[in-house]
């Protein structure tokens, strides 16, 4: 598995995307991007594709520029499009975005430079000398290594030397390290724990993988499994595609033939289904590395299409409190507590519309975390609290939903611990006031019940 095309293959595709790319202002530092608890969001950008004004710096803490090449002998081969490369760095500072090189990268499956220069330590020490001159050179804030892949065995020990190497030239002169790590299962096993003290943090590349592609409970899965290695949750960056499988369509491609696309995850086009992340499972992805991941990472930023459907904007948005593409509300994130001090739950984490709000025995996963925004929404995994059909009837039940500004989706807690929905002039409520787990949460005429006081973040 690998997010990597040939680069020859790729940039027929991509040229396209980067057409309709709009051309942003050079963001002013007071445009920086600030994300809490140190969340990262992280894009690349390919030599091969998309504009250096395009990218939206003020959304982004860190570009990593794709790809220059080792040779076995330790040596890179040349910046492709330098002038690209150092628009990127002037711009990425202004708007204190930090710039790393990216090495490496699919090659076609080649790693074969990789693991001759790693296997010699002359080789390592050059190649080392030569990535603080390249980072020197074009005042870069680090290096990324992508290698794909080095293998469990004598492959992982060069690669941990390569590392340790890297880590202390970097380091030393307060460059980041960072590495794109394949999403999981044996070949992970080429990264050895000891790397994780190495790294500022891992681009985990979860794309490529799961039914449909790149699903949000496979992704969940492939950044646990990093977690349960040992890998520290701040160095754990969740990746996200930017186009289909098994086409490999760019996002921006995809939404410009149906911009309704962008609420959905797959699409039929000329006769095949094609699956990515729309909007909904960024947005849900994001707020579940807010709690237990360090950032988002994604490939790659020419395919994103900048407007209100931009997949850059959605991470963003999400990282910094709100939950739409514009205007984004801020809010009180936490659990939510009723009824014999159990938690407001998304049924099995669901991010589809129409998925169950319920009462469950707390257990502080992202489906239990949500924001009381300040335009009234309740919101959990990118989506918003909800009644159904925006129903005013009693025993309505709550669901959630894509957020769309409606009546059904406000939300207003009361002196008396209730939460009203002013449409409806009903309060949220545990139906048959149960307290078992996955008791369904309904609307309901307010009497400030056990079932219908809540405890807010």
């Amino acid at each position: 598995m690998t997010r990597r095309f040939a680069a020859a293959a790729l940039a027929t595709a991509t040229a396209l995307a980067a057409g309709t790319l709009a051309v942003l202002a050079a963001p002013s530092p007071a445009q920086a991007a600030v994300l809490p608890n140190g969340f990262k969001s992280v894009g690349y950008m390919p030599s091969w594709a998309g504009s250096a004004t395009a990218i939206q710096y003020n959304k982004l803490t860190h570009v990593n520029y794709a790809f220059v090449l080792p040779t076995g002998s330790g040596g890179l081969t040349a910046v492709d499009n330098p002038g690209k490369l150092q628009q990127i760095v002037s711009l990425g500072h202004a708007a204190n975005t930090k710039v790393l090189i990216a090495i490496g990268g699919w090659n076609d499956g080649n790693d074969s430079a990789f693991e001759q220069m790693a296997a010699n330590a002359g080789a390592r020490t050059t190649f080392v000398n030569n990535v603080v001159n390249l980072v020197n050179q074009y005042n870069l804030d680090g290096v990324d290594i992508d290698w794909e892949y080095p293998d469990p065995g004598t492959s992982g020990n060069n690669f941990t030397a390569l590392m340790s190497q890297l880590s202390s030239a970097m380091h030393s002169r307060g460059k980041l390290l960072t590495a794109a790590v394949v999403s999981g299962g044996g070949t992970a096993q080429g990264v050895q724990p000891a790397v994780f003290g190495m790294v500022d943090f891992l681009n985990i590349m979860t794309y490529d993988g799961g039914s449909p592609h790149a699903n949000y409970n496979w992704t969940l899965s492939s950044i646990n499994e990093w977690k349960s290695r040992g890998l520290p949750a701040s160095k754990a960056v969740v990746g996200v595609p930017f186009y289909s499988r098994p086409g490999g369509i760019p996002y921006n491609q995809i939404i410009a033939q149906n911009p309704a696309w962008a609420n959905q995850d797959c699409a039929t086009i000329n006769g095949v289904q094609q699956c990515y992340n729309g909007l909904p499972t960024v947005r849900a992805k994001t707020q579940w590395a807010m709690a237990n991941a360090g950032g988002i990472m994604n490939w790659e930023l020419s395919q994103d299409p900048n407007n209100a459907n931009s997949l850059v904007s959605a991470i963003y948005t999400v990282a910094t409190g709100g939950g739409g593409p514009t205007n984004p509300p801020t809010g009180r994130t936490g659990r939510i507590t009723g009824l014999a001090g159990k938690c407001v739950d998304v049924a099995a984490a669901s991010t589809a519309n129409g998925a169950a709000v319920q009462l469950y025995t707390c257990n502080g996963t992202n489906a239990q975390t949500w924001t009381v925004a300040t335009d009234g929404t309740v919101r959990a995994l990118g989506k918003c609290m909800d009644v159904a059909s925006g129903s005013t009837a009693n025993g309505a039940n709550v669901q959630l939903w894509d957020c769309n500004g409606s009546g059904a989706q406000v939300w207003q807690a009361q002196s008396n611990q209730t939460l009203r929905n002013p449409q409806s002039n009903k309060c949220l409520d545990v139906r048959d006031n149960s307290s078992a787990d996955g008791a369904r949460l309904q609307i309901w005429d307010c009497f400030a019940g056990a079932n219908q006081r809540w405890v807010l973040p």
